[in-house]
């Protein structure tokens, strides 16, 4: 079965660039303003949208997420009401994927079976579960492929040659590396290593690889863009969020445009990237 994301990367790798796959957190800071921001992404030239799962204890997160996801569950933000997000995004758009990135506790205390065939009915394409190890399979990425839904795997830079067809086995979709050890938007990514990086994993899949953690503007977009499928930014869209709020952490009238405003700008770096490679 081919999936939105199947179909996309396929579409831009046809065009000879990268996705751009943006990042932001169901509820943050509030309903109305998530889905406002969720079209903005898509507009501004957002490929793939990944959608944050509010956790009270997000491990793999840095600060600027972690702050995201408490202002959405202050907000009320709940699995339902990120479902329904999904669902009212859905309503005008249907071409743009889709993921739910997150962990595994509220998507148990939900309950499998009915989180798979609520995300399907919302129309979420993929999910990415960062605390559920291949040894886990049976949890949820087995019964999620058989829903028609890409289960995407994290590889990091410690995911050696023996380790890596362990984490490929049934991921679907694309293969996210985590370019850097450590939290999300905790330094900047080496081109260079990444570039090596991407090439290796390449040699056992032919997913598509996306590259994130620390990639920050359109220039550190465009260095990677230049050897990944895709680059993924979340810290830096989450930070132009947090920056336009007020002092209650409540939207202004600039935080949509805030969001977008840097989503174009990164959009652009990503579409020229292979075009200056190749110059």
């Amino acid at each position: 079965m081919t999936t939105r994301i199947d179909r996309r990367f396929a579409d831009l790798a046809a065009r000879g660039r990268a996705a751009l796959v943006t990042f932001v957190t169901a509820g943050d800071p509030d309903a109305k303003t998530s889905l406002a921001i969720l079209k903005a992404l898509a507009t501004a030239g957002g490929d793939v949208i990944e959608i944050g799962m509010p956790f009270t204890d997000p491990m793999a997160d840095g600060p600027a997420i972690q702050a995201s996801a408490l202002r959405a569950l202050r907000a009320g933000q709940t699995m339902v009401k990120t479902l329904k997000l999904v669902s009212d995004f859905r309503a005008s758009d249907g071409n743009t994927p889709v993921v739910l990135m997150g962990y595994y506790n509220p998507v148990y205390v939900y309950g499998v079976e009915r989180f798979l065939a609520d995300a399907k009915a919302a129309g979420v394409d993929g999910l990415i579960v960062v605390d559920l190890p291949p040894e886990e399979d049976a949890e949820l990425c087995l019964p999620a492929l058989a829903a028609g839904l890409n289960f995407i795997r994290l590889a990091t830079p410690t995911t050696d040659d023996r380790r890596l067809p362990a984490v490929l086995a049934n991921t679907s979709g694309f293969v996210y590396y985590v370019s850097i050890t450590g939290i999300t938007g905790a330094a900047a990514p080496d081109s260079a290593k990444v570039a090596a990086a991407v090439g290796r994993i390449k040699r056992h899949t032919r997913l598509p690889v996306a590259v994130g953690f620390g990639v920050k503007n359109a220039a550190s977009a465009t260095a990677i863009a230049a050897s990944a499928d895709g680059v993924v930014v979340g810290s830096a869209l989450v930070e132009a969020l947090k920056n336009s709020l007020d002092g209650e952490n409540r939207a202004t009238a600039s935080t949509v445009a805030a969001v977008g405003r840097l989503v174009a700008e990164i959009a652009q770096g990503v579409a020229s990237a292979r075009r200056a490679a190749a110059e």
